[in-house]
């Protein structure tokens, strides 16, 4: 497969967060296709547990200060980035004092999901929509990691496909083990207000991780299993429903399968 030019949003990376399942990979696949060769941006949220001295963040000035509306609550776009240590790569973060101040990711002292989890997790996929933009760069392939950046190929494949950035660009969704309770207290409203309607919308009133997560995959041109412990439901809905299914469990043919997948996907985009 030529040079291309691949896009990790993750909601988890080590070494930034405490290594498991999700965090793992999404440094590993990234750090595998710089090695071969490929242009790759890593984005993930910063949240407040990371350690920003320690981890050596700084704010990328030129790209932060737009603001993104999210439920008709004006919100600024923070961008911050550091250098992954050991790799010619670097991750940015998407920032927040609403959002990602908190100490903790996605639940509260309680262990009860964050009501406004729905909202941050949009505004962590629009925020990398944005950023990107402002790169100018386009990439040839999204790889999303987790059910918080799930939502990108549904903004990518709705609202930007006209967009010469995005025009040609395929979508990956790995899957893992999620929560089963509800994306957050006002999903649907939050949706509707970016303009998401019909069955696009339909789709996600039922408002758990999981229905999230199936419904993401209408706009998915892939989808990966990296957990043994993914819910079935999950792995049956991707099987039956999206053009490419890998399943595997992490480990370190990993990223050989993955380039594998991206290459099967590249070669249907040029017979397009």
């Amino acid at each position: 497969m030529e040079s291309k030019r691949i896009l990790y949003v993750s909601q988890e990376i080590h070494p930034y967060l405490p290594e498991n399942e999700i965090s793992r990979p999404s440094l590993e696949m990234p750090k595998k296709m710089n090695e071969k060769g490929h242009q790759v941006r890593v984005f993930m949220p910063r949240f407040g547990l990371i350690n920003e001295r320690r981890h050596q963040l700084h704010e990328v000035i030129r790209l932060s200060g737009i603001n993104v509306i999210v439920n008709d609550m004006d919100q600024p776009l923070i961008i911050k980035v550091a250098s992954v240590p050991q790799a010619r790569m670097q991750v940015y973060f998407i920032d927040n004092e609403e959002y990602f101040k908190r100490k903790a990711l996605f639940t509260d002292e309680n262990d009860q999901l964050y009501g406004d989890n729905d909202q941050r997790a949009l505004f962590f996929c629009r925020g990398v929509i944005e950023t990107v933009r402002k790169l100018s760069w386009s990439p040839d392939i999204i790889h999303c990691h987790g059910w918080m950046a799930s939502f990108l190929p549904l903004y990518i494949k709705r609202f930007f496909a006209d967009d010469p950035l995005f025009s040609n660009t395929k979508t990956v969704l790995s899957l893992y083990k999620s929560p089963e309770g509800p994306v957050g207290n006002n999903l649907i409203d939050t949706l509707k207000f970016d303009g998401v309607k019909g069955k696009d919308l339909e789709a996600y009133k039922e408002n758990t991780i999981p229905s999230a997560l199936k419904a993401a995959m209408a706009f998915t041109d892939g989808v990966v299993n990296g957990s043994p412990d993914t819910q079935p439901e999950l792995l049956a809905h991707a099987q039956k429903e999206v053009p490419h299914f890998l399943d595997l469990s992490p480990s370190d043919k990993q990223a050989a399968d993955v380039h594998a997948l991206y290459e099967q996907i590249a070669v249907e985009e040029s017979v397009a």
